[in-house]
């Protein structure tokens, strides 16, 4: 236990003092606008503005990623921007700083990011009036998360790729290598040990159909925020089924998340991991623990699918998916 810690420490050191070409690929915040984390006391008093334009987009990067690539979340705010005239985007930064917010997603526990991300959305005054949400990879179940526990106005949210039954495999893991290879070893170590709950995000959703006891006793994230516990927490459904619509998109070839099926609430059937349960035979929806089967009889549920990998959705599909959800 002592080594494998001492080792996180390492590699933490190698990754924020030594690996300068990994850092210097996050510090483009064209995109961002960060004067609202330097007004804070301004942003505390200000009153909400009547609405008079597009509703806002709140975006949450996924692993590996952060709030500000030019590449990533940069560009789709920009093409949001560009999409909707006068639209306002907010893309969640976790931290301080872009490669902060990029460690964040692998270290800080979720509840710890929901925190931030609450306050954050609270104290942004475009907000106040309410705003759409959309989540790429692990930020389609945090933004889920958010709905469930700091809602605040959310009215759609789209879900691209997220894994909202959990995961139970990491093939593929998008960011520096070094960190990618530590979540595999800590994962193998074995997801549900105190520590590496508490220390490891990846390992919040992972979700072990051999071991569900296990898993409904120790998981700190999904099995919290899918409600599959003995004592259900009722403000979960309350507010997720506030929601005017919940998209789930599905990508038809994903070999990055475990099932695949999980990005439609789709999982294993417990004791084994081959056969598959579509999200309608899932105990979460049958016995309605988070408002699922509530929204899809409301009609407030719809599922897509995207041609390719994960995260692979051309730009057509995505500005369908816009002008269908997003334009007021």
């Amino acid at each position: 236990m002592t080594l494998t810690k001492t080792f996180l420490f390492l590699i933490l050191t190698q990754i924020c003092h030594g690996s300068r070409p990994y850092l210097a690929s996050y510090n483009d915040l064209d995109y961002y606008d960060v004067s609202s984390l330097e007004q804070e006391d301004e942003i505390l008093t200000t009153e909400p503005s009547e609405p008079s334009g597009p509703l806002p987009i709140v975006m949450w990067h996924g692993m590996g990623d952060n709030c500000c690539h030019s590449f990533s979340m940069g560009a789709i705010k920009k093409m949001l921007e560009g999409h909707i005239p006068n639209v306002h985007v907010h893309s969640l930064m976790i931290g301080n700083s872009a490669e902060e917010d990029t460690l964040n997603g692998f270290f800080m526990s979720v509840d710890h990011q929901m925190e931030i991300a609450c306050d954050r959305i609270k104290k942004d005054p475009m907000l106040q009036n309410g705003y759409h949400a959309m989540g790429f990879s692990q930020g389609g179940q945090f933004l889920r998360a958010v709905a469930q526990k700091c809602p605040q106005g959310m009215k759609t949210l789209v879900s691209f790729g997220g894994q909202h039954q959990g995961v139970y495999g990491l093939p593929n893991c998008a960011g520096n290598h070094y960190i990618c290879d530590y979540v595999r070893r800590l994962l193998n170590y074995g997801a549900y040990t105190s520590w590496v709950q508490d220390s490891l995000v990846q390992a919040q959703y992972w979700h072990d159909p051999l071991d569900n006891s296990e898993y409904r006793a120790k998981s700190k994230f999904i099995g919290e925020y899918n409600n599959d516990k003995d004592v259900k927490n009722e403000s979960y459904k309350d507010n997720l089924i506030k929601l005017e619509k919940l998209v789930l998109v599905k990508f038809s070839e994903d070999a990055t998340v475990v099932p695949r099926g999980t990005e439609w609430f789709g999982f294993y059937k417990l004791g084994q991991a081959q056969e598959m349960l579509a999200y309608n035979e899932t105990a979460l929806y049958i016995e309605d623990w988070i408002g699922l089967k509530t929204l899809d009889e409301a009609g407030k549920l719809d599922f897509l699918t995207s041609p390719g990998g994960h995260l692979q959705f051309t730009n057509e599909f995505f500005f369908d998916v816009v002008d269908k959800y997003f334009k007021n």
